[in-house]
C-alpha cells in the first residue's frame, strides 16, 4: 500500500474517531439529565471532572505514543474506550456511568495524539499545512455531524443509542487500524515518507525566529477556548430547555457553532497567510470572548445561532493555531500532541469547575456561572498579551 493510501486510511480512522467520541461526550449530559435528572451545577461538575482527567491521560498517551509507537497507542485506546460503551450497555447507576465516562475519557487520549501524529510525521512544511488542514476539516466535519445528528439519533433510537452506537464505530476503526498496520511493515511510528505532502512549499511562509513565542500563546489560548466549549456543551440541555426545544431540535440548533468552526477549518487550510501573525490569534480571542456570553445569556434563538457563527470561527482558529504549531515545532510530534490535547483538557476542566462553584455558591442567579467564566476568558486574554509582550522583549 503507498504511503498516500495509509495516510488516507488514517483520516479516515480520524473521522470515524471524532463521530464516536462526540456523539458520546456532547450528549453525555443530555443522557444524566434525562436518565438521573441532572441539571447544570451536576453536569458542569462532570465535565470538570471530564476536563481533569482528559488532561492527565492526554500527557500521559502523547508520551506512550512517542516511546512505543502511533499505531500501538491508538490500537489501546480504541480497545479501552470499545470496552468502556460495552459496560455502559450493562450498568445502570450514576455511580457506573461516571466510571464509564472515564474509562473512554482516558481511551480517547491515547488515540488523538496518536492521529496527530500519524497524518503528520515525515511532512515537509508544505505537507504538514496540507495534512493538518485535512486533519481539521475532516475530525470538525464527523464531530459537527455527530453533533447534528445525535439528539435525533437519541429521541428515536433511545439513550441505549448513546453506547451501541460508538462502539459499533470503535470496532469498525480497531479493524481499519489493524489492516492499516499490517500495510505499514516495520513502522510502527511513521505514517509516510518525507515529501508525500503536494509540492506546495513556495506558499508556505518560514517559521519566524519567535517560533516558541507563537507556540505558547498558541497553547496557552487552546485551553480558553475549550473553557468556552466545554461550559457550552454541559449546560446545552438546559439552553435548550429554556428555549423549549426537544434533544432532537437542540442537536441542530446546538450544532451552529460546530459547522462554523468546519467552515473556518477549511479557510484557513487553503490560506496559510494567518500563520505566524498575533493580530488573527488576538481577534480570535477576542470574538471568542463576545460571543461566549451572547449564547448562554440571551434568550432568543435567532441571536444564538447568530453568536454561533462568530464563535465556531474563533474557536477554528485558536485550535488550529494550537495544532499547527505544535506539528510545526520540533519532531517530537506525538509528544507535541499530547501536550496540545492536555492543554485541551485544562480548559474542559477548569470552565466547567468555575461555573459549578458559581451555581454551588449562587443557585437562585443562573447569569453568574457565564459572568465567572467570561471572567476567567479575560483573564486569558490578559495572560496572552503578557507572553506576546514577554516574547518580543
Amino acid at each position: 500500500m503507498s504511503a498516500r493510501a495509509l495516510k488516507t486510511g488514517w483520516f479516515v480512522v480520524e473521522g470515524l474517531n471524532s463521530f464516536a467520541t462526540t456523539l458520546y461526550f456532547y450528549y453525555f449530559y443530555f443522557f444524566t439529565q434525562q436518565q438521573f435528572g441532572y441539571g447544570s451545577k451536576v453536569n458542569l461538575a462532570l465535565a470538570a471532572l471530564n476536563g481533569l482527567l482528559y488532561a492527565l491521560a492526554a500527557w500521559t498517551g502523547g508520551r506512550f505514543a512517542q516511546r512505543f509507537g502511533y499505531i500501538p497507542a491508538l490500537k489501546l485506546g480504541l480497545v479501552v474506550m470499545a470496552a468502556a460503551m460495552g459496560l455502559g450497555l450493562g450498568v445502570g447507576s450514576a455511580a457506573a456511568h461516571v466510571g464509564v465516562m472515564a474509562m473512554t475519557v482516558v481511551g480517547a487520549c491515547f488515540t488523538w495524539p496518536a492521529l496527530e501524529a500519524l497524518v503528520s510525521e515525515g511532512e515537509t512544511r508544505a505537507g504538514l499545512q496540507h495534512c493538518v488542514g485535512l486533519y481539521n476539516v475532516v475530525w470538525a466535519g464527523t464531530g459537527a455531524l455527530a453533533y447534528f445528528v445525535g439528539g435525533a439519533i437519541l429521541d428515536r433510537a433511545g439513550l441505549a443509542s448513546l453506547f451501541w452506537v460508538p462502539l459499533a464505530v470503535q470496532l469498525g476503526q480497531l479493524g481499519l487500524t489493524i489492516a492499516l498496520e499490517r500495510a505499514t511493515p516495520g513502522q510502527a511510528n511513521r505514517a509516510t515518507s518525507p515529501g508525500d505532502g503536494p509540492a506546495q512549499e513556495p506558499v508556505v511562509p518560514q517559521a519566524p525566529a519567535d517560533q516558541k513565542v507563537f507556540l505558547r500563546m498558541a497553547w496557552l489560548a487552546n485551553p480558553f477556548a475549550y473553557i468556552a466549549i466545554n461550559t457550552l456543551v454541559a449546560v446545552m440541555p438546559d439552553v435548550a430547555g429554556r428555549l423549549g426545544l426537544t434533544t432532537t431540535q437542540a442537536g441542530f440548533c446546538a450544532a451552529v457553532w460546530c459547522f462554523a468552526r468546519l467552515g473556518a477549518f477549511g479557510w484557513l487550510w487553503y490560506w496559510p497567510g494567518w500563520h505566524y501573525r498575533f493580530g488573527w490569534l488576538l481577534a480570535a480571542f477576542v470574538t471568542l470572548l463576545a460571543t461566549f456570553g451572547v449564547i448562554l445569556m440571551v434568550p432568543h434563538l435567532a441571536t444564538l445561532l447568530a453568536a454561533q457563527v462568530a464563535f465556531g470561527g474563533a474557536i477554528g482558529l485558536i485550535y488550529y493555531s494550537s495544532l499547527f504549531y505544535s506539528m510545526d515545532a520540533g519532531d517530537t510530534k506525538g509528544e507535541h500532541g499530547g501536550i496540545h490535547e492536555a492543554a485541551i483538557g485544562l480548559g474542559n476542566c477548569a470552565g466547567p469547575a468555575l461555573g459549578a462553584v458559581s451555581l454551588h455558591f449562587f443557585p437562585t442567579q443562573s447569569g453568574n456561572g457565564a459572568t465567572a467564566v467570561s471572567l476567567l476568558l479575560c483573564c486569558g486574554l490578559a495572560g496572552l498579551l503578557l507572553v506576546r509582550r514577554a516574547g518580543r522583549t
